[in-house]
């Protein structure tokens, strides 16, 4: 039976820094696309529950080293709990920059984003390292909505793989999914802050998918703004006076951190 859970915390343990872990790049074939990715491994042969990460609208590797550093940390953190990561370049693969300033965006979360991480999802579950049947979904601003979009019922996949264990979404913009009136088919957490403009209607699409939805739960932090998990971000408009206010804090980044590895171990 799906249910709606809406938690409002103050969070709590410190997150302690681990080493890095050894990544390399791999090539995916994609739908009319090879996917320059990036894979994040722990030691060992495996096989490991593995998590496709979905970078947001300033792509994965043409951005500034301090605004990608959050996702080595993720990594960092997900290999150190016994995670395969793989991070999809859905921009750069397609020789494209970052898409946040686009009016006409060339690749959509609800389309493209969509078939990108069904196909890294194939493509773990060729890997012997790989726990075929425990692949999760991470996704952040425009890749949180492209989780959301991804794990609809709707767009349940027909390539005969496992499907995917559950997904977490951070700060998505969800309006366009709210009116689709949204549901998700595998457990599904979103965490995003109280003073993030983009959470009411996220809270309002998770409500409405009361009682036909697979576990859904919003967690929302006080006071926290969009991209709340990025360390040492000062609080600023997006876009210099434009768009969302973001900015770094770091009791919701502490809980996130907790809180994302025991849904994903689930």
């Amino acid at each position: 039976m799906g249910f709606r859970k809406l938690i409002i915390v103050l969070a709590g343990a410190a997150w302690c820094a681990t080493a890095f872990a050894a990544q390399e790049t791999v090539d995916i074939p994609g739908d009319s696309v090879t996917l320059h990715s990036t894979l994040y491994k722990p030691e060992g042969d495996g096989p490991f529950p593995a998590v496709v990460a979905l970078h947001d609208c300033s792509g994965l590797t043409h951005r500034p080293a301090d605004e990608a550093r959050i996702y080595t940390e993720w990594a960092n953190l997900l290999v150190a709990k016994g995670f395969i990561v793989l991070f999809p370049d859905s921009f750069g693969s397609r020789g494209l920059g970052s898409q946040c300033r686009e009016t006409e965006r060339k690749v959509h979360a609800r389309q493209e984003r969509v078939t990108d991480a069904n196909a890294a999802r194939r493509w773990l579950q060729t890997q012997s390292f790989v726990k075929g049947d425990h692949i999760s979904l991470l996704g952040w601003s425009n890749g949180g909505s492209a989780a959301l979009w991804t794990v609809r019922p709707t767009a349940k996949p027909k390539d005969g793989g496992t499907d995917f264990r559950s997904a977490v979404a951070f700060y998505p913009s969800c309006r366009r999914l709210r009116e689709t009136a949204w549901s998700a088919r595998v457990p599904t957490l979103i965490l995003t802050g109280s003073s993030d403009e983009l959470t009411p209607v996220c809270q309002q699409m998770v409500a409405g998918a009361h009682g036909r939805t697979a576990r859904a739960e919003i967690v929302v932090y006080p006071g926290a703004l969009h991209e709340f998990d990025r360390a040492n971000t000062p609080v600023r408009p997006r876009g210099g006076g434009a768009g969302v206010a973001h900015g770094a804090n770091g009791s919701a980044r502490n809980d996130a951190f907790k809180r994302v590895s025991e849904w994903l171990a689930r």
